[in-house]
């Protein structure tokens, strides 16, 4: 039986395009200076680890794995690991070197399946993938840094300087008003972002406009709409959103109070560790009223579970 895609697989979908075709501008017209080779291998590692992974899950818990069923079902499997893959390929700078890549991308996709939490019955992975390995990298290898933002736009000029931000903000805002529904969070970061330049920047006594301009650049337009909004490890009510989006912008104003470069990336990994935290304890607590006698609720099979009920936390 054949329907309309759920709104999280056609998002996905939507993201997925996105990014390829981003990269590839990017590696042809734009000027990004990673080498061809690395978004290639990064996609192959992630397709790999995705498959072998789910492969394990599924024999492990007596389960038919995910990507049965045809050659579409398998793409929409592979979706949330091309994403990842492409955005630690494109976001990350090493050089000539394909390692670090490659070990961000192990990072990612391992995460998911290593650092989850069971609220009724349903497993949830709590952090960023393609952004914790970033992390993770950026701690681990100090000589790789985030690629400079001026590569985004590097091979152009003149309008097309401007054009380019405005489209890639056009897209991202429809694709997250539309089907991921994430524009609470993304008002949220945005308002605190400004919020937290000016108080930052009085306590700092440095300039304001600067730490403002940073709004109006590629790298945070991608990191607002793409990076941030990822809709497996986010809030979905509007409320907690909300809070999500003020929380990490408040982490990232700390963390340049402080001088601690990258703060984006580690900004969101405090916070998304922070709300797993919460969520772990939120899931002691259900099984600790689920294991008093008069007071079980049904719980499900243990095991991967599809659903979206941990998702309303």
């Amino acid at each position: 039986m054949t329907g309309k895609p759920d709104p999280r697989t056609s998002a996905l979908r939507r993201f997925a395009i996105s990014i390829t075709a981003f990269n590839i501008l990017g590696h042809t017209l734009l000027g990004f200076e990673q080498a061809y080779a690395t978004p290639i291998v990064a996609l192959a590692v992630a397709y790999i680890l995705e498959l072998g992974l789910e492969k394990v899950d599924a024999v492990t818990n007596g389960r038919p794995v995910k990507y049965a069923g045809g050659l579409r079902n398998l793409a929409d499997f592979l979706l949330p690991a091309h994403i990842s893959a492409l955005a630690c390929a494109m976001l990350l700078y090493a050089n000539d070197r394909l390692m670090p890549v490659i070990f961000a991308v192990v990072v990612a996709i391992s995460s998911k399946h290593l650092i989850r939490v069971r609220l009724r019955g349903t497993y949830k992975h709590v952090l960023n993938p393609s952004n914790f390995g970033i992390v993770v990298v950026l701690l681990l290898f100090p000589w790789v840094g985030i690629a400079p933002p001026y590569h985004f736009t590097e091979w152009v000029s003149g309008p097309l300087d401007w054009i380019i931000p405005v489209l890639i903000l056009a897209s991202g805002t429809m694709l997250n008003a539309m089907l991921t529904k994430k524009m609470p969070l993304i008002l949220g970061w945005v308002g605190a972002f400004a919020a937290q330049a000016v108080i930052r920047t009085a306590i700092d006594g440095t300039a304001t406009v600067t730490a403002l301009t940073v709004m109006t650049g590629t790298a945070f337009i991608l990191f607002t709409n793409y990076m941030i909004t990822d809709p497996g490890t986010t809030p979905v009510k509007p409320g907690r959103q909300v809070m999500f989006g003020i929380a990490t912008a408040t982490v990232y104003g700390l963390l340049v109070h402080v001088h601690i470069a990258f703060g984006l990336f580690f900004a969101l990994v405090i916070v998304c560790a922070l709300r797993g935290a919460a969520l772990a304890v939120v899931s002691l607590r259900q099984r600790n009223q689920g294991s008093q006698p008069g007071l079980a609720t049904p719980i499900a099979a243990s095991g991967l579970v599809t659903g979206s009920a941990a998702n309303r936390m």
